[in-house]
């Protein structure tokens, strides 16, 4: 049970920080898709910023209310949805 929990800790963390790092490689081709300029790059980063402190500061909150490992489980299911709609 606890190496099933260490290894979901291990894929939370790793999942945060994918988003993050994935806009960087994907912007200059997902700009061509778009027709935006690559300045709107640093809106997108300012916007995952944004989300990224909200959810920072409602974290307890939820963490209460779902515990935390379906808060754990729905972060990552979060997560994954992101990156799908990226690879889209």
């Amino acid at each position: 049970m606890v190496s099933l929990l260490l290894a979901i800790i291990y894929l939370a963390f790793i999942s945060l920080g994918l988003p993050d790092s994935l806009l960087g490689s994907a912007w200059p081709v997902m700009r061509l898709e778009l027709g935006a300029p690559i300045s709107y790059a640093g809106l997108v980063s300012m916007i995952i910023s944004a989300g990224t402190i909200v959810s920072s500061l409602a974290s307890s909150r939820v963490i209460r209310r779902l515990g935390p490992g379906l808060t754990t489980a729905v972060s990552v299911g979060m997560t994954a949805a992101a990156l799908f709609g990226f690879s889209i």
